[in-house]
């Protein structure tokens, strides 16, 4: 588990961080189609809070896309590096992310966010964040529309509605599994959205949501456990 400190130029305040997004947002590339789905590696990146102690648990978790087998794991543990603010929650989780990267033994591949990149009110949500500061190419897999409005997909897995801003779409609700409630894809960068949608089927083959969520999500959790755990141990001691 590696320690995570908060970057020295880390934005403090909700202005700096939307500067942050608006310069960084030139830089998302939208007209690449990304690997194909069910070749290479994949990594499922996912974060959990202790917001009483103050804590943030990263967890990334590389996956071989054909199988689904785990390649490799890492996580990271940090203070919480930004208030909560919607909108800004990437400035809240990547510097923890970036760590757990960082520490894996392998390269991650495609990387799945639980959360949200074109489909965000500056269009610039986590993944497309990650995406940019990393170069590599992400998607977002949101569990719901956020702000945005859909039409339901027909009931049948593999069915699709778009997500729309007014008349724009950011993204896709997307019918993992006949009847369940539908995820909510979105580009972060370097992916298109019609190959994007195609990853999370791949990533979906027993689940509502993508495999790589599932197992960071889990690990990220265990994480931060035994941070507050150890946190608890040493205070005693104290």
């Amino acid at each position: 588990m590696t320690t995570v400190p908060i970057p020295e130029d880390w934005p403090t305040t909700e202005e700096a961080a939307r500067a942050v997004q608006d310069r960084l947002r030139a830089r998302v590339v939208l007209d690449d189609p990304g690997p194909p789905p069910g070749s290479g590696q994949v990594t499922g990146v996912d974060v959990a809070y202790d917001d009483e102690r103050d804590l943030v648990a990263a967890a990334a978790v590389v996956l071989d896309a054909a199988s689904l087998d785990v390649v490799a794991e890492a996580t990271a543990v940090g203070r919480i590096s930004f208030p909560y603010v919607p909108g800004l929650l990437a400035f809240r989780e990547i510097p923890a992310v970036l760590a757990a990267l960082d520490a894996l033994p392998c390269p991650p591949g495609l990387v799945v966010c639980d959360g949200y990149g074109l489909a965000h009110p500056r269009r610039f949500g986590l993944a497309s964040h990650l995406g940019v500061l990393t170069g590599l190419p992400t998607i977002g897999v949101a569990k719901n529309p956020f702000t945005f409005t859909y039409d339901e997909p027909a009931t049948p897995r593999g069915s699709s509605a778009p997500l729309l801003a007014g008349a724009e779409e950011v993204g896709r609700a997307l019918r993992t599994r006949d009847g369940v409630k539908p995820v909510f894809v979105s580009v972060g960068h370097r992916v298109s959205l019609a190959g994007a949608c195609a990853h999370v089927l791949a990533l979906t083959p027993a689940y509502r949501l993508p495999e790589t969520t599932r197992r960071a999500d889990a690990l990220c959790r265990r994480a931060l456990k035994e941070a507050t755990a150890a946190g608890a141990v040493r205070e005693q001691r104290g």
